[in-house]
C-alpha cells in the first residue's frame, strides 16, 4: 500500500509539472517525492512529515485553554487525542485515543484541536499529546518584622 501511494503522489507531481510547465514538459525533470519513514505521507516538496506534525501539536497547544477548575485543583496530565486533517486545514474526527484521566482536561484538549483554523496537512489518522503542565509554585517566604 505505501508503494502505490508513492506512486500515485509521483504521478501527481509529474502532472502538475506538466500542467505547469506546458505540454512539452519533461516528465523526468519533476521535483523529487519526499516520503517518511513509514511510508504512510507522501509530500512533492515543503515541510517534513515531523515538522508538519510539530507544527500541529505547536498550534493545538497554543490555542489550549487551561480549566480554571483544572488550575484551581492543580490538575495536570496528557490527553492523546486522535483525528484527521480535512482539505480545510481543519481537524476532523477528533477523538480521545487516551484520557488524560481528568474530564475536565479532555474536554479542553477537545476544544483547542477543533480552535486551531488551519493546520497543516497529513495524511490519514494522526495522534497528538496535549499537555497540561502547571508551573511550579513559588515558595513561600515568611516576612518578618
Amino acid at each position: 500500500m505505501p508503494e502505490l501511494r508513492a506512486a500515485i503522489a509521483a504521478l501527481v507531481v509529474i502532472l502538475a509539472s506538466a500542467l505547469a510547465g506546458g505540454a512539452g514538459a519533461d516528465p523526468s525533470a519533476a521535483p523529487a517525492v519526499a516520503r517518511s519513514a513509514s511510508g504512510g505521507d507522501v509530500v512533492p516538496h515543503g515541510p517534513s512529515l515531523d515538522e508538519r506534525l510539530d507544527a500541529i501539536q505547536r498550534r493545538v497547544q497554543a490555542a489550549l485553554v487551561y480549566p480554571p477548575i483544572a488550575r484551581l485543583r492543580r490538575t495536570q496530565g496528557t490527553a492523546l487525542l486522535a483525528f484527521e486533517i480535512g482539505a480545510d486545514g481543519r481537524a476532523r474526527g477528533v477523538a480521545v485515543a487516551h484520557s488524560s484521566g481528568f474530564a475536565a482536561l479532555d474536554r479542553a484538549a477537545l476544544r483547542a484541536v477543533h480552535a486551531v483554523d488551519q493546520l497543516p496537512y497529513v495524511y490519514g489518522r494522526l495522534e497528538i499529546p496535549v499537555h497540561f503542565e502547571l508551573a511550579a509554585r513559588a515558595p513561600e517566604v515568611a516576612i518578618s518584622n
